[in-house]
């Protein structure tokens, strides 16, 4: 000890430890860059690959869902014998889908977990939604006044059982969307303080020797230097433009998509309301008793679907985004016009022209209803393609740099070393 001691005291004791101690520090700092970064890509990966694409799949659910209990009350109110093919094909293409959806989510969630119990009890309820309809139909087929009662029933098990856990559902999946953008735009606070301690001790290395030998460049330590200047310059940058790709994805994107959903969900729930006035025909009153239950329901969604518009409305960010809402705005002005007519037509006392006005041709709140729901589908897409796509930019900015880091990393200590041995070689 004594002897290492008395080497550690002489100029190349001290310059063996100056190289050590440099060698281990851009070692560290290439490791250290590496690991938060392969951290930082993992979580823009889950983004999206993973939990975009379950939140958007638990944001189908539930309109498939809505979608499928609006296509019952449209088919009901048509009469069993009358009931259009295609609104029969489009409800059983709505609870299909549903149901491969959740088994998709199950094999991907914990069940344990809020998603995992929301999964477990749209599976179990579903089966009973779907038999309160049919039985419903039976009884439409037959001409008898139950089946009302029991579609109405099948709507109440919708909109208080299997919705709100839909609803659960989609907001657990958000939040899980949400911690992955956190953890993927977190700043590597260790890379950059061990990249700035690294250049730091090669800049102090750096002066050391010119200070005691006038020599003003040593050609492996300053490859050192460029080697972490370079890596602490890369991290910056991709750090910095993988935050904006993603920042942009989530205020651009991953919001509009909110919106958008919330837009359509409230134009189900108005258009299945509008169904259930004229097949309750007000037997069915609020809890004060003073109003029909489903003019008023329809009404609150369709202020509901006003406001999620306008909030998409300013979300969006250019033509592609702005045109379908135009136009889904228009339509959802006409639809209101042609339900005021239809509430009109009702209470004079024509009950099938009232229908007609419902679910008829052309001029019928249906076709406003379809328009809205064309123009909300195009404005979705239009923005699931505008997340994808600055999410992925933001996860392929991170991409080679953990790959990166610890080459250049290994490059640093290596021109350290071989710095610090040509100072070594002089007293030799």
């Amino acid at each position: 000890m004594a002897r290492l001691r008395a080497a550690a005291t002489t100029e190349p004791g001290k310059l063996r430890i100056i190289g050590a101690v440099l060698a281990v520090l851009v070692i560290t700092f290439g490791a250290v860059t590496a690991v938060e970064v392969s951290d930082r890509t993992a979580a823009a990966d889950d983004v999206v690959s993973r939990s975009q694409p379950l939140s958007a799949d638990a944001a189908l659910v539930y309109r498939s869902l809505a979608d499928a209990d609006t296509a019952a009350s449209s088919g009901f109110l048509a009469g069993a014998a009358a009931e259009p093919r295609a609104v029969r094909e489009r409800y059983e293409k709505d609870i299909t889908l549903a149901s491969r959806l959740l088994v998709k989510a199950a094999t991907h969630t914990d069940a344990d977990s809020e998603s995992g119990r929301q999964i477990r009890t749209l599976n179990e309820q579903l089966p009973f939604y779907a038999g309160f309809v049919e039985t419903a139909r039976s009884y439409n087929r037959q001409g008898k006044p139950l089946g009302g009662a029991y579609l109405r029933f099948a709507n109440e098990r919708m909109t208080k059982v299997l919705l709100p856990a839909a609803q659960k559902l989609y907001d657990a999946e958000t939040a899980r969307l949400d911690r992955d953008h956190e953890d993927a735009t977190a700043w590597p606070l260790f890379a950059l303080l061990a990249g700035v301690v690294a250049l730091g001790a090669l800049g102090a290395a750096q002066r050391r020797n010119y200070l005691r030998t006038n020599r003003v460049f040593n050609h492996g330590l300053l490859a050192a230097t460029t080697a972490s200047a370079v890596l602490l310059l890369w991290l910056v940058a991709a750090h910095t433009v993988a935050s904006s790709q993603l920042g942009e994805a989530r205020s651009s994107g991953q919001n509009s998509l909110r919106a958008l959903n919330e837009a359509r969900i409230s134009s189900l729930k108005a258009r299945a309301n509008e169904n259930l006035v004229l097949v309750a025909r007000g037997a069915v009153l609020t809890d004060d008793g003073k109003n029909d239950k489903y003019e008023t329901e329809y009404r609150e969604h369709m202020g509901g679907l006003v406001d999620a518009l306008g909030r998409a409305h300013r979300l969006a960010d250019d033509a592609r985004g702005t045109a379908p809402l135009d136009a889904a705005a228009k339509s959802v002005d006409e639809w209101q016009d042609r339900h005021e007519q239809v509430g009109r037509t009702d209470r004079d006392g024509d009950y099938e022209g009232a229908l007609k006005k419902v679910i008829g041709g052309k001029e019928s709140t249906g076709t406003s209803f379809d328009e809205v729901d064309a123009a909300l589908d195009r404005a979705l897409a239009h923005e699931q393609r505008e997340f994808t796509r600055a999410a992925e930019n933001g996860r392929g900015a991170l991409g080679l740099l953990p790959v990166g880091a610890a080459v250049l990393g290994v490059l640093a200590a290596l021109g350290a070393v071989l710095g610090i041995n040509r100072r070594l070689s002089e007293y030799r």
